[in-house]
């Protein structure tokens, strides 16, 4: 199947779940990740279209540079809720929210697979525990704001939750930078330094934060030669597609810094475009709007996307046990880490009773930023010819991505709904 028929199949499968879910009164995200799955090519897939398992690599690449463009976008919107009095707000108790929300799913996720480890032994390597630990610190910013826009959301929880999954993929990337280095070593494969372990990845993320700064400035005084919210649009348009390309680029074409492969997150570039667009421009609001309304599509294509690509033939595997139990505990004491970080980090700043109570259970859903460092480990170890944990941690994050993405919208909307931030319901 070409790139243009595939990409129309999952914008007409995507649509036509979200009127399901209208019905079942679900949120859409998890009608798009059904929908995915269903006709992706592990089920319906393979018997139309011409879709194989043998040709699922390719034909899903083919069409991977939508997520990467929807993910891009989607960092920027969250980047333009940094506006500067919103952040003085906030600033302080959202920083310390964010690294113990953050850290304590990393650890508390890390202790109940070294539990695991007690009974499963070799069947569980070491440097997985630390990976997926360092996976577990990442949110899904995608899904939790598909929830907030659909339920047109409004209070103290959302305040707080959007910068909070915003400056969580940040941790979540400092923290795989550190302790995949010392998986990576564990596995016997390499030595790692403590350039890589500390400096590369600090210059990563500063470089990152750096390039999406200059070129929101750029943006932002281009606004002045252009004044129609047409060619504004178009030059943030042009400002995400120039950060993900150079992402895909450095990947594509091995950059190395300091002679090791060097890359830059095109999520904390394109929320810096949004951070400062936001505050460099008073009439901001009404281009984000303009951009709000032509992303949609992308947000739905991303998550059919992401739910054709989860393979769940591994459950017909030897490895199928395995799988299921390491996948159990990754997804309960996240749960655990996450909810207990955010409500003693929310408590002692003082937050809102709600905030205490409910922006744990929102903070559960899990995709795009793990599956992407599921994809990077699982590259890394195979490169190692360590294919077991290779194979290993990706399937693990597929299966807690299935039933955090199925599962986790749903708790978002119900907590939202009891915290008093979710009026009505429109009609799609």
């Amino acid at each position: 199947m070409n790139q243009i028929l595939c990409i129309a199949l999952a914008l007409l499968v995507g649509l036509l779940s979200s009127r399901l879910m209208k019905l079942l009164r679900l949120p859409n995200v998890t009608g798009y990740l059904i929908a995915g799955i269903i006709f992706g090519p592990y089920v319906l897939g393979k018997y139309i279209g011409g879709w194989t398992t043998e040709n699922t690599e390719t034909s899903l690449n083919a069409i991977k540079w939508i997520s990467d463009i929807a993910l891009g976008f989607i960092a920027f919107t969250i980047g333009c809720s940094f506006k500067k009095d919103a952040l003085q707000r906030v600033g302080k108790r959202v920083i310390i929210i964010t690294i113990c929300e953050a850290l304590g799913g990393a650890i508390i996720t890390i202790g109940g697979l070294f539990i695991a480890y007690a009974f499963l032994k070799d069947q569980l390597p070491i440097s997985i525990i630390l990976t997926l630990g360092a996976i577990a610190c990442a949110t899904a910013p995608a899904a939790t704001l598909m929830v907030i826009r659909q339920y047109k959301a409004r209070g103290p929880v959302v305040d707080t939750l959007v910068p909070v999954v915003a400056f969580d993929d940040a941790v979540a990337l400092i923290a795989f930078a550190v302790l995949f280095s010392l998986s990576k070593s564990l596995t016997g494969g390499t030595s790692v330094s403590a350039l890589e372990i500390v400096v590369v990845p600090l210059l990563e993320i500063i470089m990152s934060i750096g390039l999406g700064a200059v070129l929101g400035i750029l943006v932002s005084i281009g606004c002045k030669f252009f004044k129609s919210r047409a060619n504004r649009s178009i030059m943030i348009i042009c400002a995400v597609f120039i950060v993900v390309g150079l992402s895909m680029l450095a990947v594509s074409k091995q950059w190395k810094m300091f002679g090791v492969d060097f890359s830059f997150s095109s999520l904390l570039a394109c929320m810096m475009i949004g951070a400062m667009f936001i505050n460099f421009r008073t009439d901001a609001g009404r281009v984000i709007e303009r951009i709000d309304a032509i992303t949609p599509p992308l947000y739905m294509l991303f998550f059919v996307i992401s739910g054709a690509s989860l393979d769940i033939t591994i459950f017909a595997s030897k490895d199928a046990i395995l799988v299921v139990i390491v996948a159990l505990v990754y997804i309960v004491m996240r749960c655990v880490g996450k909810w207990t970080g955010s409500y003693v980090s929310s408590k002692a700043t003082h937050a809102e009773p709600a905030v205490q109570k409910y922006l744990g259970f929102t903070l559960f859903p899990q995709a795009g930023v793990a599956i992407g460092l599921a994809t990077t480990a699982n590259q890394t170890f195979s490169n190692l010819g360590y294919q077991k944990e290779a194979s290993l941690v990706l399937a693990v994050i597929l299966t807690a991505t299935i039933v955090y993405e199925l599962v986790g919208p749903v708790i978002t909307k119900i907590s939202l709904s009891k915290a008093g931030e979710i009026v009505k319901e429109k009609a799609a």
